[in-house]
């Protein structure tokens, strides 16, 4: 079986400063709690910048779901990394808490930009899910060491009979149908999904 290379693309579209920042990501990556197959490297015109594009995704295993995706788009000269779209890989039209801005040399920019990488993946990310009739109807990830939310979701007909009218009423329907879940108040269940502190 073929094994699935850190941060794979084909070396020959990038250029030698973009090939030394990829080298020191692929070399730093092999120790990271993830797989080579969570790691992606987008060249330069397969972009929306036109920069190259150093990304991860960040999954629960236990539930085979993308929590988040983060990356650096690198431009030669330094990087900016943030969350990212799913999609379409955009940048926040804000940057985020955890965001990233470096400049310097193609090889001190990548190791910035590893460490960057390396401290969010050591992150305490958690899981908190709202359970009824044995069965969980809404599911929120957050950072528990700065309660940063990162992704939720809520199953309308899972939910306890008469919860979604009154969360609408309170204020918590984000349009479309979608439930902030900041209104549940404490969740039954808080599960540690990676990182290197269990929250607390």
């Amino acid at each position: 079986m073929e094994e699935i290379p850190w941060f794979e693309c084909d070396d020959e579209e990038l250029d030698p400063a973009q090939r030394e920042f990829v080298h020191v990501l692929r070399d730093r990556a092999r120790s990271w709690p993830v797989q080579p197959i969570d790691t992606v490297l987008l060249p330069p015109d397969h972009t929306p910048y036109g920069r190259l594009l150093a990304y991860l995704d960040i999954d629960d295993p236990q539930r085979n779901r993308t929590v988040l995706t983060v990356g650096a788009h690198f431009d030669g000269a330094g990087a900016r990394g943030d969350k990212l779209h799913n999609q379409d890989f955009t940048l926040p039209s804000s940057p985020s808490a955890l965001a990233l801005e470096v400049t310097g040399s193609p090889h001190g920019t990548a190791i910035r930009t590893a460490d960057w990488f390396e401290a969010i993946l050591r992150r305490p990310l958690v899981r908190y899910e709202w359970l009824h009739a044995g069965q969980t109807y809404a599911t929120r990830y957050l950072y528990a060491d700065t309660g940063l939310g990162l992704s939720q979701g809520y199953v309308t007909r899972l939910a306890p009979p008469g919860l979604t009218d009154r969360l609408t009423a309170d204020g918590f329907d984000r349009g479309g149908g979608w439930i902030d879940t900041a209104g549940l108040g404490q969740p039954d269940r808080i599960t540690h999904v990676r990182g290197t502190d269990a929250p607390q």
